[in-house]
């Protein structure tokens, strides 16, 4: 199987995470080749922030802005955060591409989780003011995701159900 096809079919949501807590070291090394992911125009227009197991303060922050008792269970919550005014924006139309770049970079993150045996779930559905108001951020950075992380609680990967591809070329 190629590295590709690996990475791809055994991420997934993870939203049940096991006791054993990742090192510092091991999250900073997911983060560091996540880093180096694409951005338009090299622009890099995101931030990231790190919430340990220690942080509960941070933690607290989260489970308000995420009111879910499954991500309590994560020891590490990474807040993918984008930077507009760093962004690249298309001349034709204006668009702003901070959220595609913060995408394509959170992606990373997942991926780099998966190769590293850790488990991660994109968790958008949260209330930024809430999480604003308990966590201060840099003037002009916007949190746009929270990733929680950690080694899953079970070995097995769920089954993916995808649209057939050909459903999805044009």
């Amino acid at each position: 199987m190629t590295i590709m096809k690996l990475l791809t079919h055994d991420r997934y949501s993870c939203r049940s995470y096991s006791d054993r807590i990742p090192a510092a070291d091991e999250i900073r090394a997911v983060l560091d080749a996540a880093h180096m992911a694409p951005s338009a125009c090299n622009r890099q227009p995101w931030r990231i922030m790190v919430i340990g197991p220690d942080d509960a303060e941070g933690r607290e922050a989260v489970g308000a802005a995420y009111n879910r008792a499954w991500i309590a269970e994560a020891p590490y919550y990474i807040i993918v955060c984008g930077v507009a005014s760093e962004a690249w924006v298309r001349p034709f139309d204006n668009k702003c591409h901070v959220d595609v770049d913060v995408a394509i970079l959170t992606e990373h993150i997942c991926l780099c989780a998966t190769a590293a045996g850790l488990g991660t779930c994109w968790v958008c559905n949260f209330d930024p003011a809430v999480l604003t108001e308990k966590i201060e951020f840099p003037e002009g950075v916007e949190p746009i995701a929270i990733l929680p992380m950690g080694y899953p609680a079970s070995s097995e990967i769920p089954e993916k159900k995808r649209k057939d591809l050909d459903d999805i070329l044009i």
